[in-house]
């Protein structure tokens, strides 16, 4: 029996649970099926403090700065309601533009975006905050994170749960956080993390995180879905094409659809309208229980950008990361 067939029979014999140590002895198809309702065009997730999110997001992140606004305005006008930005994206100002351009009540929109490591420590982040929601002119965020594992995060957290014992933020939570640091501020914390968000990929994934993440009701986000277009070979894997060719989907459908069949939220960042449309239309199909082991076999088992446990890649975040607002 080949490294295939064990995989699925093992997959089958579950009942879609995957107990094989090929795949690590991790649940990859434990989703939030349960804890998910629905609308016409969006799935959401509840997050642990009941906030209704949407399980799939619209990224912004390296978005053209001549036509940045006009995208996030037509991604919401096509139905997009989680909306991603951060300080370091230095495009805040730029999505509060399109946010107001799109016409769309704000109380159907679920904002996210994310604290960087130079503002962390508590007043830093106070005052970081602030800033942050002058630049997206907006009054609230749906979702505030600690962009990164590093430096005062247990300061800038103190901070975060302040803003929202306020109301100022619906829900906080953590991005590129590993395992052992989840339980860490699960531990120490008062308020705990209602999102991880982590790069999440066919090449890279992350299903013992899951894992753990969900043993402590913290929701995983996926960022880098398509591995950021770093990787554009991911989008010809013959095992994508050919299970796109199936259900009459592209690969990169696959893949969104791959994430948020279990149970993970996913952001995705597109600049041409007929793609933010086929994006949001990954939603409308299920992949099957072995299409879903054959896509397991595609994991490099690593990281296909930044290694956040790598001496050389933290020193990069501390001196190298941070960008010029615009």
């Amino acid at each position: 029996m080949d490294r295939r067939d064990f995989i699925k029979r093992s997959l089958l014999a579950a009942g879609g649970m995957a107990v094989a140590q090929t795949l690590g002895a991790v649940n990859v198809f434990q989703g939030n099926e349960s804890k998910t309702k629905k609308d016409m065009t969006m799935d959401y997730v509840t997050l642990n403090n009941g906030v209704h999110m949407p399980i799939l997001g619209y990224g912004t992140l390296r978005l053209p700065t001549d036509t940045g606004v006009q995208c996030v305005a037509e991604a919401i006008q096509k139905g997009w309601r989680l909306i991603d930005t951060a300080k370091n994206y230095a495009n805040e100002k730029m999505v509060g533009e399109g946010i107001l351009r799109s016409g769309i009540d704000r109380k159907e929109l679920f904002i996210t975006s994310k604290l960087w490591l130079k503002d962390y420590g508590y007043e830093q982040a106070k005052r970081a905050f602030q800033d942050t929601l002058d630049r997206l002119q907006l009054d609230y965020l749906d979702l505030y994170l600690l962009h990164q594992p590093f430096g005062d995060v247990h300061g800038a957290w103190r901070a975060l749960e302040e803003l929202y014992a306020e109301g100022h933020i619906r829900a906080i939570g953590i991005s590129n956080f590993y395992p052992d640091r989840v339980v860490d501020f699960i531990y120490t914390a008062k308020v705990k993390p209602a999102v991880n968000q982590i790069e999440f990929n066919p090449y890279f994934q992350r299903w013992e995180d899951k894992r753990v993440n969900d043993e402590y009701g913290v929701q995983v986000e996926s960022w880098g879905p398509l591995a950021s277009g770093n990787h554009p070979e991911m989008l010809a894997e013959p095992v994508l094409v050919e299970i796109g060719k199936k259900y009459g989907k592209s690969p990169a459908q696959v893949i969104l659809r791959w994430l948020t069949q279990q149970g993970v939220v996913t952001l995705c960042k597109t600049e041409r309208p007929e793609r933010m449309t086929e994006n949001m239309e990954s939603l409308d199909f299920k992949l099957s229980v072995e299409d879903m082991a054959r896509i397991a076999e595609l994991d490099k088992k690593h990281t296909q950008s930044k290694d956040h446990r790598s001496p050389v890649d933290v020193k990069w975040f501390h001196t190298e990361a941070t960008r010029e607002l615009k």
